[in-house]
């Protein structure tokens, strides 16, 4: 069904970007090349994804099927991720509230602003990236030419990379540490997005105004749980918003601010809040969540190595509540097949 459309986009973005290679239309049969389907984590079909670069877009296209939404996402993605400053004095009207690249140039046919604009074509989803040259830039150049990260807000101060910024590599992997925050928010709009990556959920349910608990939580994960990126997704989320996940753990937005994990089996609650700040205690709770721990003792009751010196041990019978966020997964209404995939 899907495949005339795809075909038909390509014909029209052909006409438009004529140069060979400047955008490129394929498609793989995932049967007869599973292992390419293996490497990219394709299960559920069919699936668009993005290259640039020869790299894979972590956000895959999930916008309208039709001709011109197709064409549309193209174009959008051939425009220029970088604004260009004519004025330092356009700094002070930024956007504080998203995260700003700034890079300092002092020609645009450089390798140092190839390599920049490499880096902006792929992570401009996560941030604003502008640049300045010439006359314009030398004031920022004292030293050469430099990035800047400018933090959300306006009370963080500004960050200098130091690495060469003739080194891809090194380049894309500092700014996307800026960019990528290590507690992302999920929204309705990300969240599929962020069930497809397939690691559980530790959230912070918090209201929109209380950035108190927000950068609570955000300083105990990377105090705590920074070895444990890769094994499970930080999150916050609006108690607003997501007043449906919260009853099912019997929360309501007054008593938020809550911490939960989403394993996609079952939601477990998190205690006081305020234990958060205890050593250890969110870094446990995760471990909890690894070794079966949490799920054991919400059908059979604590550990024995959880109760005092003789006191008997009971089997408690209980039912944790089922996974809310696996409900945002992706929807069989969009996909033709969809691939089950082992739960926590």
């Amino acid at each position: 069904m899907l495949h005339p459309i795809f075909e038909e986009a390509s014909n029209v973005i052909k006409e438009e970007y004529p140069s060979e290679n400047q955008v490129v239309f394929a498609r793989v049969d995932c049967d007869q090349h599973s292992d390419i389907a293996q490497r990219y984590r394709i299960s559920k079909y069919p699936t668009l994804k993005l290259f640039r670069n020869g790299m894979m877009m972590k956000r895959e296209y999930r916008g309208q099927r039709s001709v011109k939404a197709l064409a549309d996402y193209i174009r959008q993605q051939k425009s220029d991720p970088i604004q260009e400053l004519h004025d330092l004095a356009e700094i002070t009207t930024l956007d504080r509230s998203k995260r700003n690249i700034i890079g300092y140039f002092e020609q645009k046919d450089s390798e140092n602003y190839r390599v920049f604009e490499r880096v902006a074509n792929i992570l401009h989803d996560d941030c604003a990236f502008l640049a300045a040259f010439g006359a314009v830039s030398k004031p920022e150049r004292y030293s050469g030419d430099n990035i800047i990260y400018k933090p959300p807000g306006h009370s963080a101060p500004d960050m200098v990379y130091l690495g060469s910024m003739t080194n891809f590599d090194g380049t894309y992997n500092w700014i996307q540490d800026k960019c990528v925050p290590l507690v992302r928010e999920i929204t309705f709009e990300n969240g599929e997005e962020l069930t497809e990556e397939g690691l559980p959920f530790l959230i912070l349910f918090h209201m929109k105004e209380d950035t108190e608990s927000l950068e609570i939580f955000q300083n105990e994960v990377a105090r705590q749980l920074i070895s444990e990126k890769g094994t499970i997704n930080f999150l916050h989320a609006d108690c607003d918003k997501f007043r449906h996940p919260l009853l099912h753990i019997q929360k309501t937005p007054a008593d938020c601010p809550v911490i939960a994990i989403d394993s996609f089996r079952h939601m477990y609650v998190f205690g006081d809040f305020r234990d958060v700040l205890i050593p250890g205690k969110l870094k446990q709770f995760v471990f909890d969540l690894h070794s079966g721990k949490l799920h054991r003792e919400f059908h059979h009751g604590p550990d024995p190595t959880d109760t005092a010196p003789g006191q008997e041990v009971q089997d408690v019978a209980s039912s944790p509540p089922e996974s809310s966020f696996q409900k945002l997964a992706p929807s069989e209404y969009r996909y033709t097949l969809l691939r089950d995939r082992d739960e926590l």
